[in-house]
């Protein structure tokens, strides 16, 4: 494991305190997992973006089309 530091508003570490005490976590597992879901997060958004850009895509949308066709003339033979 690698260490890291870095400085952080002393209001955030104010409220970082608070909540780690709360939920009686050290404050660096709090971070991590913190950090863990707002990368997840931004993945997410990601995704959702590429669909987004996928479906203004005239040529993805024929190469379905054509796989929507080809699939149902195998289900109707």
């Amino acid at each position: 494991m690698v260490t890291f530091t870095s400085s952080l508003p002393d209001n955030l570490i104010q409220q970082l305190s608070e909540r780690a005490k709360t939920l009686s976590l050290p404050k660096n597992k709090l971070i991590e997992k913190s950090l863990t879901i707002y990368l997840e997060q931004l993945n997410k958004a990601e995704y959702v973006k590429s669909y987004k850009q996928m479906a203004r895509d005239q040529n993805i949308l024929n190469i379905a089309e054509e796989g929507m066709e080809e699939y149902l003339s195998q289900l109707n033979s």
